[in-house]
């Protein structure tokens, strides 16, 4: 097995994890260079999915203030957000919009070359920047993707995924053992500082706006390794993905259409939510959400519908260019049509506890982005704050590796050779895969979906604990895979459990976790934690 050394490693080639790159290749001290691993192309994560926008606190923006934010995110958080990270981050928005345009992001601008400021659910004013109309985090990353390919310090693994973290007998993470899914081949990188980055796991569901590699992969391997995760049972399901499914994933319908006046109504044009909220389509994304999801299962309904037929056609082309034309290529013309939509699996609140500098419980170990659990979306997160949280968090972390020692020791203590020796002892591309995985993972995303969803229970709960233990014994790993589907089922699985154990524990109603059997929320906001326990089973604990 090659082994292969790096001063950082970073895991993950989204928005957060290519952002930390180059800031961290300013750094002079980092003699071994920077590795950026991605399991699949550069660009297939969730990040160039993003099409609702950016938040952005402007000085510019008359309207705005971060205390405005601040309040913003955190009702939606209800009660869970740290203030002391949102504030932070809001604080900081202005910065990180600068930081982006010297990479050579462009923002969408009016006819005078002014930002231009939109509206998104439960955001008391426009404060969303957006990139080509509605293909925002395709621009962010666009960027930065280039910025990337031109620094000779930093090298990139595509098709890679991180597989198992290396810790020594001090526990200390040392790096990673990496597998290559193109030629079958293992790598152990050794390096003082890895990077978390991997984005969500709305992949284990379903119906998600995720891409094909949103399988919990960080979340999984940061777990075993000893990581604390924090409030895994907070899933937020986006209102509005298009009810068409002939892809592998759902097609995001972006809140800003709701921003733009659109309504969401049943086959008949009725309006439906006045009954639910005051704030209607802007109301918070879990509201809006259950309000959906209750109007199809009254109806008895595949889908509601979003109707923007009071723009014209030209407006529609311009504002919203990828939903036209993808809803174009569905037949679907939305300035005369009628859109059909459902919840979807969309973005993870929960995940690796970190501080507000990325740090984990872990030396050695840093998690930004959906991969973490920082403190600033609670229990239920704002529209289009997760961009800025992925630039925000990943700056405030290399700021606070200023003084970091990034070498790395060339000598590798018994504890990490024991992992390293898990993966050279057999040639396992040559396996004969004994389990249809394929199959494996739909189950799984069945189980998940139904009843570890939008609504949930202590029955449908243990219910879905009993059956993935049933998929487990079925697997049946000894934790060293045949393949990349292998390892992303091995991560899948481990991570419902802990979202289902999570669920289970949390006997109330907040933000998106909605319990049939315990409806209301209590009076004090508490975090979920869990941590693989000596015995390899999860401890979970509040406080």
């Amino acid at each position: 097995m090659k082994k292969s050394k790096y001063s950082a490693l970073i895991i993950g080639s989204g928005i957060a994890g290519l952002f930390a790159a180059l800031e961290l290749s300013k750094y002079k001290n980092l003699h071994d260079g920077i590795l950026i691993i991605s399991k699949g192309k550069l660009d297939e994560g969730s990040s160039k999915h993003a099409q609702g926008g950016m938040v952005a606190v402007m000085e510019d923006n008359k309207k705005d203030t971060v205390e405005s934010h601040i309040k913003d995110t955190l009702v939606s958080g209800c009660g869970l957000s740290e203030f002391g990270t949102v504030e932070n981050i809001s604080t900081n928005s202005c910065y990180a919009v600068e930081k982006l345009l010297s990479y050579g992001v462009k923002f969408d601008c009016d006819e005078n070359n002014n930002l231009k400021f939109t509206l998104e659910g439960a955001h008391s004013v426009p404060r969303i920047l957006h990139c080509g109309g509605d293909a925002t985090g395709f621009g962010i990353e666009s960027g930065l993707l280039s910025a990337v390919k031109n620094k000779s310090d930093i090298s990139i693994y595509e098709n890679t995924m991180a597989i198992e973290l290396l810790k020594d007998k001090t526990e200390r993470i040392k790096g990673a053992i990496i597998y290559n899914s193109q030629n079958c081949s293992y790598e152990a990188v050794i390096s003082s500082c890895v990077i978390l980055a991997t984005g969500g796991m709305g992949q284990l569901y379903k119906y998600t706006t995720n891409p094909y590699v949103a399988t919990a992969d960080g979340q999984a391997i940061a777990y075993r390794a000893g990581a604390k995760l924090r409030d895994m049972e907070f899933m937020q399901f986006h209102p509005t993905s298009l009810a068409i499914d002939k892809y592998n994933n759902r097609f995001l319908i972006s809140e800003a259409l709701r921003g733009e006046g659109a309504k969401l109504v049943d086959l008949d044009g009725n309006q439906f939510m006045a009954k639910y909220d005051k704030r209607k389509e802007l109301a918070t994304r879990d509201i809006v959400t259950r309000a959906i999801y209750s109007e199809m299962q009254n109806l008895k309904y595949h889908n509601m519908y979003l109707d923007i037929t009071h723009h014209s056609k030209e407006f529609l082309q311009k504002r919203f260019p990828t939903i036209f034309n993808m809803c174009l290529e569905n037949h679907i013309d939305i300035s005369k049509d009628l859109i059909p939509v459902s919840p979807a699996a969309h973005y993870s609140m929960g995940g690796v506890e970190t501080d507000a500098n990325g740090k984990t419980n872990l030396d050695g170990l840093f998690a930004i982005g959906e991969v973490a659990s920082s403190g600033l979306h609670g229990a239920n997160r704002l529209a289009s704050n997760s961009l800025l949280e992925c630039v925000v968090m990943a700056d405030n972390l290399v700021k606070s590796l200023k003084d970091y020692n990034f070498t790395c020791s060339d000598i590798i203590d018994e504890k990490v050779l024991n992992i390293m020796k898990k993966y050279q002892q057999t040639d396992y591309e040559n396996e004969v895969q004994k389990t249809n995985i394929y199959e494996l993972k739909t189950r799984l995303k069945n189980i998940m979906w139904n009843n570890v969803g939008i609504i949930r229970s202590q029955i449908t709960l243990k219910k879905a604990l009993n059956e993935i233990a049933d998929i487990e014994k079925e697997f049946n790993s000894d934790g060293v895979c045949s393949n990349k589907e292998e390892y992303e089922l091995a991560n899948m699985i481990t991570v419902s459990k802990l979202i289902a154990e999570s669920a289970l524990n949390r006997e109330e109603s907040r933000g998106s976790h909605y319990r049939e059997d315990f409806p209301f929320q209590k009076e004090e906001a508490e975090h979920t934690y869990i941590k693989r326990g000596i015995e390899n089973n999860g401890e979970i604990f509040t406080s």
